[in-house]
């Protein structure tokens, strides 16, 4: 009963407008968070009166399948959520290239995401994406230090750092670096890595030996910084890993690592935060620590991401738009907004002149 179109004034008549499911919607989820991304691409589109067809990473499944046994249990009608799991370029690909298909929604990396977009353009299919990030999390010298270093860790070390979202970029005013830096280490140290089932735990294991492989080529034996432990012997375990000392052009400071690994970069104004901020191809959200309302707004003004958090590092809220900027996506998800992405608008014009002469 939200789904409404709008009454718009004309002469000589009533002009309105109907928004109308698209027909069938295909969601291509990720596998670091398989439940949620899941259900945030496939709830609104059933809500706004498409079929879906999910398609679960190919190394996380199960939560899919349990997702669509609980909707038939909850009354959905049998094939208006389907579960159809296989690998990307097979499966993702056939969603993506069947013209029963009206849109698609992805989450993952941007080289995948580029592949879906100009394979959709092909039959001017709609595409939401959802891609990597390089987030910055910017720390002026007049914030709360103790605040930000303390909130540092798991902006990045969430989800062992497999998070599109993850401030990966700590971008401290030169200033106020050290200080900071001596504030992080016993944040970086003290959190626990280990078994997820324990509560005791603050970060766990990667999900595989190709993505530990992936986090270890980022960083150089020698490197400098902060790190804390990590489990020895079974698991794809690495510590959490802060490192200093690094140019802003080097790989680990531009690419995305998906791992538990930040680096720390030194600026010296209010104009090189914002450029350092914007000194990647990504833009997806990022956090500002700051005590001055006049930065924080400049700023965030002019930090090209999609989402950003001041004096905190929330950046996915069920109630508010979430997308990125440049080469971190397409399209918003989420809030009040979400289900007229699933939806086409029709207008409708009724004459109350009778008919023309």
């Amino acid at each position: 009963e939200r789904l409404t179109g709008r009454q718009i004034p004309f002469a000589g008549g009533l002009d309105v407008t109907i928004l109308e499911p698209l027909g069938v919607v295909g969601v291509i989820a990720p596998w670091n968070f398989p439940m949620p991304i899941a259900a945030w691409g496939t709830a609104p589109a059933l809500a706004a009166g498409n079929a879906v067809i999910l398609k679960p990473a190919e190394t996380t499944p199960l939560t899919a399948l349990r997702l669509a046994e609980l909707a038939l249990e909850a009354g959905l009608p049998e094939g208006l959520f389907q579960v159809l799991p296989g690998h990307g370029p097979v499966t993702g690909n056939a969603l993506v290239e069947h013209p029963g298909v009206a849109k698609i929604v992805f989450t993952g990396s941007t080289a995948v995401g580029k592949q879906v977009l100009a394979k959709g353009s092909a039959l001017l299919k709609r595409v939401t994406l959802e891609l990597g990030g390089k987030s910055p999390n910017i720390v002026f010298a007049d914030a709360d230090l103790e605040a930000a270093a303390a909130a540092a860790p798991m902006s990045f070390l969430d989800n062992s750092g497999q998070d599109c979202c993850a401030r990966t970029r700590i971008l401290v005013q030169r200033s106020a670096h050290d200080r900071f830096l001596e504030l992080l280490a016993p944040a970086i140290e003290a959190v626990t890595v280990g078994d997820p089932a324990d509560e005791k735990t603050d970060m766990g294991p990667l999900i595989s030996k190709a993505q530990l492989d992936r986090v270890r080529s980022y960083v150089p034996t020698d490197a400098q910084g902060i790190r804390g432990k990590a489990p020895e012997g079974p698991g794809f375990w690495f510590p959490p890993t802060v490192l200093t000392g690094v140019d802003p052009h080097a790989r680990v400071a531009v690419e995305e690592v998906f791992g538990p690994v930040a680096v720390v970069l030194p600026f010296d104004d209010e104009a090189d935060a914002v450029r350092l901020a914007n000194a990647t191809d990504y833009g997806l959200s990022g956090s500002i620590w700051t005590r001055d309302i006049g930065r924080a707004l400049r700023v965030s003004q002019a930090v090209r991401a999609g989402n950003l958090s001041v004096n905190s590092h929330s950046s996915v809220r069920y109630w508010t738009p979430f997308g990125g900027f440049k080469q971190s996506g397409i399209g918003r998800e989420l809030g009040p907004d979400a289900l007229a992405a699933f939806t086409e608008t029709k207008n409708v014009f009724i004459s109350t002149e009778g008919p023309a002469q």
